[in-house]
C-alpha cells in the first residue's frame, strides 16, 4: 500500500483542495441564511469578515505553493495567475476604494458625497462641483414602462473648465477618479441618486486578473498540448464506445356562453392594446388572459380572442363557466372547488369573496403553501376584474397637452386636449360592439372594427409596431412550440436512451440501427430549425436578443443542447439521445407556470450589450455541463445494468464516458469562467461594483469552484476512477440546479428576475 506523502508540494494540495470545499460550505450556508438575517447582516459577519479573506488568502498560497512545485504549461500558469490577481484586486478594492451616494434635486450642486458606512455621516470631496440641471424619465412609446433614467449634469472643474454630462443606466460618468453611476430618483422626478466609486488601484488590478483569465480559458481550449486537445486525440474517442457505434450507426365540447364568431373575433384580435407595456396585438393579450386563468389557449372549443370577446360583452354568463384553474389542492379543499371553477364560485352572500381571508393572511406575513395559492389565483381573477371595468383594453391613442401619447381604456378619463368626435367615439364604440353583436349585424360589426384601426393607426404614431412585426407577433402566437416540441423532445430521448443502454448492456446493435440514427438525428435537426425560427420571431416582436429572463433562458439552454448535440454527433453519437432528452427537458421547465413567457420591455439595467453575452456564456455552460450529468446517468446504469465493473468491457465503457465527460466539462468551465468575468463587467457599469456576494453571483462561483476540482483529476487520484469521477459529476450539477433554479424562486436577490 502505497504511504502518505507528507512533502510540502502535497500538504499545499490537501490543504487547497479542503479549503476550497470549507469555502464552498460557507458559501452555501451563507445564502440560506441570509434569507432571514438580510444581505447587510452577511456582508459584515461572512463575506467582510477578516476570517472569510484569511480562508481565501490561505487558498491562494497553498495553491500556489502546490501549483509552483513543478513545472507547468504556459497557459496554465496565466490561467491559475489569473485568480491570484483577482483576489488582490478584490483586496486592494477593500482597502483602499471609497465609494458613496450623492444626491441632488434639480439646481442643486454639491461637491462632495457621502460615504456608504454604518455609524454618523462622513463625506468625501469630489473632484469637480456637479450640479443636475435636469432629469429624465425616459419611456417606451406610448407607454409607462421606463426605458432609462437619465440625469443631466453641468460639472466644474477647479480650473475653470466646464462640460454637460448625462448618466444613465449602463452609461457612467467619470469624473477625474470618480465614477457616477445612476442609481435612483425622487418620486417627483426632480432629484437623482448618483452612486460614487473611487478606486484608484483595485479595479485596474481586477480587470488586469479577468483579462488573464479570459485569455486563459481560450488558451486551454486551444493550446495543442492541452488537456481539452489531447482529449480529442484520446484513442477510445478516436474509435468510439464499444457497443455504442453499433447501436446509432447500424375531442368536440359543447359551447356554452356566447360569444362573437371565430372571424369577428379574429378580427379583433388583429386591433393594438398596450399590454405588458408595450403596443401588441389584442391576440396577445387574449391568449394570456386565456391561459393564465384558464391554463391554455383556448377554452371549450373558443379561440382566446372569443373568450376575451365573450367576457367583455357577456360576462354574466361566463361568470358561471368552470372557466378557472385551481391549481392548489389544498386551496380547493379549503374553498371546497372544483379544478375548474366559475367565476361566481369565489363570492357568497354571506363571506363575501372567499378569497379575501387567505390574501389578507398572505400580506400580513403568513406565507404558507395555502396563503401563496391564493394570493396567486387572487392575482390572476384580477385580469377579470380589470376587463370588467374596462381598464384593460388600452386601445385609444391620444396626445395629451405635453405632446406626450398615451393609449386609453374606454373607461378611463382622456386628456384635455381630446377634441369631442374622439371623446364620442371612445365612449360609444364598445357600446357599438356590443349591440351589433347580439343584434348579429356582422357587416356593422366590421366596419366598427375598421374604425378602430383607423383610429389606431392615425394616432399611434411612433408607437406602433411595424407590420413585420405585427406579423411575427401573429405566427409567434399561433406556434405553442415549446410544449408539443417539448413531449416530442422527451419521448425520442427516452426510446433512444433506452435503447441506447440496452445495446451497452448487449454489447451489440439494434436491426436497423444506421437508419435509425439517421432518423434521430433528422428529427433533431428539425427540431432545432423550428426552435430557431420560433426564437427569431420572439426576438422580432421584442427587437431584443431573448435572454431577459427565466422563460427566455429555458428556451436558449435547449437551443444550445440540440445545437452542440447536432454539432458533435458524427464524433460523438450518444449526443443524439442526450440532446433530445436535455432541450425536452428545458422546454418543458419553460412551460411549467412558474415560467413567465409574456414579452415584456427590459427593465433598464437590463437594457446593456453585455447582458446578452454574459447570459449566453452562462447558458452555453449549463448546457455544456448538462450533457456531463447525463453522460454520468448513462454510465452508472451501465455499471448497475452488467452488475458491476468488473463485467466485460464496462470499465473500457465507463472510461470512455469519462473522456466524453471532460471532453464537455473543460469548455463548460471556460464558458462558466467567462460568463461570471462578463457579469462582474456588467455589474460595474450598472452598479459601480463588480461582486456583491448576491446569491445567484455566490452560487455561480460555487459551480464555479466544484466543476473545476473534477478538472483536476491529474492530480486528485480519486477522480481517475471512472466511478467515482461520474458520481462527483452527479452531485456536482446539482450547483447549477441551485444555481438557476433554486436562487430564483427560493433565495432571491438581484438576480431573481433572471
Amino acid at each position: 500500500m502505497q504511504r502518505p506523502s507528507f512533502t510540502l508540494p502535497a500538504v499545499a494540495k490537501r490543504i487547497a483542495f479542503s479549503l476550497t470545499y470549507v469555502l464552498v460550505a460557507v458559501m452555501a450556508a451563507a445564502t440560506f441564511i441570509e434569507k432571514p438575517l438580510g444581505h447587510a447582516a452577511l456582508a459584515d459577519h461572512v463575506y467582510g469578515a477578516w476570517w472569510f479573506a484569511v480562508l481565501w488568502a490561505a487558498l491562494a498560497v497553498s495553491a500556489l505553493l502546490f501549483f509552483l512545485s513543478r513545472r507547468r504549461p504556459l497557459h496554465s500558469v496565466v490561467l491559475h495567475l489569473s485568480f491570484v490577481v483577482i483576489l488582490l484586486g478584490a483586496l486592494t478594492t477593500s482597502l483602499t476604494a471609497t465609494r458613496g451616494q450623492l444626491h441632488l434635486r434639480v439646481g442643486q450642486s454639491a461637491r462632495s458625497f457621502q460615504l456608504d458606512g454604518p455609524g454618523a455621516p462622513r463625506y468625501a470631496a469630489l473632484p469637480a462641483t456637479v450640479e443636475l440641471t435636469d432629469f429624465d424619465v425616459v419611456r417606451h412609446a406610448g407607454t409607462q414602462a421606463p426605458a432609462d433614467y437619465v440625469s443631466h449634469l453641468t460639472v466644474r472643474y477647479a480650473d475653470g473648465r466646464a462640460e454637460r454630462a448625462a448618466v444613465s443606466m449602463n452609461k457612467v460618468y467619470r469624473c477625474g477618479p470618480a465614477r457616477l453611476y445612476q442609481m435612483s430618483y425622487d418620486a417627483d422626478g426632480r432629484g437623482s441618486y448618483l452612486q460614487v466609486g473611487v478606486d484608484r488601484w483595485g479595479r485596474p488590478l481586477t480587470y488586469a486578473g479577468y483579462a488573464l483569465l479570459l485569455v486563459g480559458l481560450v488558451w486551454m481550449l486551444l493550446a495543442p498540448r492541452g488537456k481539452f486537445r489531447t482529449l480529442l486525440r484520446h484513442p477510445l474517442l478516436r474509435r468510439g464506445l464499444p457497443g455504442l457505434a453499433l447501436l446509432l450507426t447500424g375531442t368536440a365540447t359543447t359551447l356554452a356562453a356566447p360569444t362573437l364568431p371565430a372571424g369577428e373575433a379574429e378580427r379583433f384580435g388583429r386591433l393594438l392594446v398596450v399590454y405588458g407595456d408595450r403596443v401588441c396585438p389584442v391576440q396577445t393579450l387574449a391568449r394570456d388572459f386565456t391561459a393564465k386563468l384558464h391554463g391554455g389557449p383556448r377554452y371549450a372549443g373558443y379561440s382566446a380572442e372569443q373568450v376575451l370577446l365573450g367576457w367583455l360583452f357577456w360576462d354574466s354568463e361566463w361568470s358561471h363557466e368552470p372557466f378557472v384553474r385551481v391549481k392548489s389542492a389544498e386551496l380547493r379543499r379549503a374553498l371546497q372547488l372544483p379544478a375548474y371553477a366559475a367565476f361566481s364560485d369565489f363570492f357568497s352572500p354571506t363571506a363575501g369573496y372567499r378569497l379575501a381571508p387567505y390574501v389578507e393572511a398572505y400580506w400580513q406575513g403568513r406565507r404558507d403553501a395555502l396563503t401563496k395559492a391564493a394570493a396567486d389565483l387572487d392575482d390572476r381573477l384580477q385580469l377579470l376584474v380589470g376587463l370588467r371595468q374596462g381598464l384593460t383594453l388600452r386601445m385609444f391613442p391620444l396626445t395629451d397637452a405635453d405632446g406626450i401619447l398615451h393609449w386609453y381604456a374606454p373607461t378611463e378619463s382622456l386628456p384635455a386636449t381630446a377634441d369631442t368626435l374622439h371623446r364620442a367615439f371612445v365612449g360609444r364604440v364598445f357600446n357599438e360592439l356590443y349591440a351589433s353583436a347580439l343584434s348579429g349585424d356582422h357587416g356593422r360589426t366590421d366596419r366598427l372594427l375598421a374604425a378602430i384601426d383607423t383610429f389606431q393607426q392615425r394616432g399611434g404614431g411612433a408607437s406602433l409596431p411595424t407590420p413585420r412585426a405585427l406579423r411575427a407577433e401573429r405566427t409567434y402566437n399561433a406556434l405553442q412550440l415549446p410544449v408539443w416540441l417539448s413531449r416530442t423532445n422527451l419521448t425520442l430521448g427516452l426510446l433512444s436512451l433506452g435503447a441506447l443502454v440496452v445495446a451497452l448492456v448487449r454489447r451489440r446493435g439494434l436491426p436497423h440501427g444506421r437508419a435509425v440514427h439517421r432518423t434521430g438525428v433528422a428529427l433533431q435537426a428539425a427540431g432545432f430549425a423550428a426552435l430557431t425560427f420560433y426564437l427569431a420571431l420572439r426576438m422580432e416582436v421584442s427587437g431584443r436578443i431573448p435572454l431577459g429572463n427565466g422563460y427566455e433562458t429555458m428556451l436558449a439552454l435547449a437551443w444550445l443542447t440540440l445545437l452542440f448535440a447536432l454539432l458533435l454527433v458524427r464524433r460523438l453519437r450518444l449526443l443524439m439521445p442526450f440532446g433530445f432528452l436535455l432541450s425536452g427537458f428545458f422546454l418543458l421547465v419553460s412551460s411549467l407556470s412558474q415560467m413567465n413567457p409574456q414579452i415584456t420591455p427590459l427593465v433598464p439595467v437590463l437594457s446593456s450589450p453585455l447582458l446578452s453575452v454574459h447570459v449566453s456564456l452562462v447558458m452555453a455552460a449549463y448546457a455544456l455541463l448538462a450533457f456531463t450529468f447525463l453522460t454520468a446517468v448513462t454510465a452508472l446504469t451501465l455499471v448497475a445494468a452488467r452488475g458491476g465493473t468488473r463485467a466485460l468491457g464496462v470499465a473500457d465503457q465507463t472510461e470512455a464516458l469519462r473522456r466524453v465527460s471532460q471532453l464537455f466539462l473543460l469548455p463548460g468551465l471556460a464558458f462558466l469562467g467567462a460568463g461570471i468575468f462578463v457579469g462582474a463587467v456588467w455589474a460595474d457599469q450598472s452598479w459601480g461594483r463588480y461582486w456583491g456576494w448576491d446569491p445567484k453571483e455566490v452560487w455561480a462561483l460555487i459551480s464555479f469552484l466544484i466543476y473545476a476540482v473534477a478538472a483536476h483529476d491529474g492530480s486528485l487520484r480519486p477522480l481517475r476512477r471512472p466511478v467515482v469521477y461520474h458520481a462527483y459529476m452527479i452531485l456536482a450539477f446539482l450547483s447549477v440546479v441551485m444555481t438557476y433554479w433554486g436562487v430564483n424562486y427560493f433565495l432571491g436577490g438581484l438576480h431573481s428576475y433572471a
